[in-house]
């Protein structure tokens, strides 16, 4: 839509122009630094200065003590850091079927396959980088640095959908299931699929944000914001699934309601049962004062809080027999 300003002669036309000239030059800075301002925060995609933290601010969470009847185990699987490449801006979860859906790039580690037009039977087929054999599915938005260009500058997921900048291959990349620290798991069904966090947070709220930024070295300091770590210690997030489903259901008509988190203490929802909670941690060496992105959608900003990561259960029967007897035993696999 155009918008005209009329005025009655050319003296008030230049005192019209010059007002709006003097507003602009008041009004675009604000607008543009949101939050607070660094070299990208000041071109209004961010992130913003008010998107970061220093780690030594951030208090301390412990988890939380197992009960007489928790399944105190660990499973942890060598999936690699993606080192093959496999990428794209696809999310068979969310937007299956929909090439580009995310409209921002995931990495990907576990089954080699995965894209939109994944199916069961293809993913049960594929290569996979786990060295146990598992053909899961787990994947989670890039991180960017904005310092130096990107190679998908005019890509979709990339440069297309607002997401510009050196893509940064994970240091590591940790794969664990983790028992409930109330009572035993039961098996996940094959082909569950879920999600964790919310990845317009930036924009809907905080109450399915479920960030968790942090560096190497500082352990159970958990933020929602970018982290400005110390001593060179590597960058983290920790992506924690829910570890409560429903008995029935491999998905829900939004992606969550089939599953659910249990509480601090480990207990379940009601019509709920404990399954192996995934936990994904990926770590990133990242210099001191290199600014970086997450991948989102344009209208979140890059904000930290739209982490999220999404995960399909592709291990056979007896796979995920073995990890539920190793949570119960309470050993370390």
């Amino acid at each position: 839509m155009q918008r005209r300003i009329r005025v009655g002669g050319a003296g008030l036309s230049l005192m019209a122009l010059g007002l709006i000239a003097v507003v602009l030059a008041a009004v675009v800075p604000v607008m543009a630094t949101g939050r607070g301002s660094t070299a990208a925060g000041a071109a209004g995609v961010g992130p913003f200065a008010g998107d970061f933290t220093d780690i030594r601010a951030v208090a301390v969470t412990a988890e939380p003590a197992p009960g007489p009847g928790a399944s105190t185990g660990t499973v942890t699987e060598s999936c690699g850091r993606d080192e093959e490449g496999h990428r794209n801006s696809d999310n068979l979860v969310v937007s299956p079927g929909l090439a580009h859906g995310a409209h921002h790039t995931h990495d990907y580690v576990g089954n080699l396959s995965t894209n939109a037009f994944s199916t069961d039977a293809s993913l049960a087929a594929a290569a996979t980088t786990c060295t146990d054999g598992d053909r899961s599915t787990y994947y989670w938005p890039v991180l960017r640095r904005q310092d130096r260009p990107g190679t998908d500058s005019h890509a979709p997921g990339g440069g297309e959908h607002g997401n510009l900048g050196q893509i940064l291959r994970p240091a590591s990349v940790t794969v664990e299931f983790r028992g409930n620290p109330a009572s035993a798991v039961v098996a996940m069904p094959r082909f569950l699929r879920m999600m964790t966090g919310d990845p317009v947070a930036g924009t809907q709220g905080l109450s399915d944000a479920r960030a968790q930024w942090g560096c190497a070295g500082f352990p159970g300091r958990h933020t929602m914001l970018y982290p400005r770590c110390t001593d060179g210690s590597r960058i983290t997030r920790t992506l924690d699934f829910p570890g409560c489903w429903n008995g029935l259901d491999t998905d829900s008509e939004n992606h969550h309601s089939h599953v659910r988190l249990a509480t601090a203490d480990g207990l379940c929802p009601p019509g709920t049962f404990p399954v192996p909670q995934l936990r994904l941690v990926v770590a990133y060496d990242v210099p001191e004062g290199v600014p970086i992105a997450l991948d989102a959608f344009p209208e979140q900003l890059h904000s930290p809080v739209t982490d999220h990561a999404g995960f399909v259960d592709v291990m056979t029967d007896r796979q995920m027999a073995a990890v539920v007897r190793c949570l119960n035993d309470g050993r370390h696999c």
